[in-house]
């Protein structure tokens, strides 16, 4: 019961459907859910750890709110962490690996394409996903899953109106042609270039919500 609160709550903060800044009460939380305050509780101690809402303790608790700040900051660490993962993925990544990679950046496209601003986002972090996967450091998904969440946050909060996601996958083919060389300085500057374009992207499209 507590895991579906959480992944339920989580999933409304993440799409938007509560939006930052929204006042969250247990007893509200607990009457929509038709559930008891306690998983609920717990699931807004999980929240609070994931960096999603905000606890005042005996007070209020609120949705996070989204901010370039916290996009820069959690950017650079993803960023980092897999320009880490293809060092260590490189070495041994096969033709079949590749031909994933490029089916996945293909998956991507289509979505980009059909409009579809959730399912592109999801086969964008497939792509990502997958060089983290390549690199058999299962410490690598442990401390990047709810970094991931909260970019898929902030990217549904900045792309929801505009489609800025076109140029991402050149990118994640620069990345491709680059492990295809075996190239890894510029395979990790086409990771860096990805992420740094991508915050980029967030920042023109906060400039024209204002």
């Amino acid at each position: 019961m507590k895991d579906e609160v959480y992944n339920k709550l989580r999933n409304w903060i993440v799409t938007g459907e509560l939006e930052p800044g929204t006042k969250l009460r247990d007893l509200d939380l607990s009457e929509q859910l038709g559930i008891s305050r306690t998983p609920i509780r717990e699931a807004l101690l999980r929240l609070e750890n994931d960096g999603l809402v905000i606890t005042k303790a005996n007070r209020w608790t609120l949705v996070s709110p989204i901010d370039l700040t916290e996009a820069k900051n959690i950017y650079s660490i993803v960023s980092a962490l897999e320009c880490l993962a293809m060092e260590q993925a490189l070495p041994h990544i096969s033709a079949k690996d590749i031909e994933e990679l490029e089916q996945l950046n293909e998956n991507f496209n289509k979505t980009i394409h059909i409009g579809d601003i959730f399912a592109a986002l999801q086969a964008d972090n497939e792509f990502h996903n997958k060089i983290i996967q390549l690199s058999n450091n299962l410490e690598l998904p442990k401390l990047l899953s709810s970094l991931k969440v909260r970019i898929q946050r902030i990217e549904i909060h900045y792309f929801s109106q505009t489609d800025t996601k076109n140029t991402s996958y050149t990118e994640h083919q620069q990345i491709i042609d680059a492990i295809k060389k075996q190239d890894l300085n510029r395979a990790i500057d086409a990771i860096k270039a990805n992420w740094k374009n991508s915050l980029n992207r967030i920042r023109i499209n906060s400039e024209n919500d204002e």
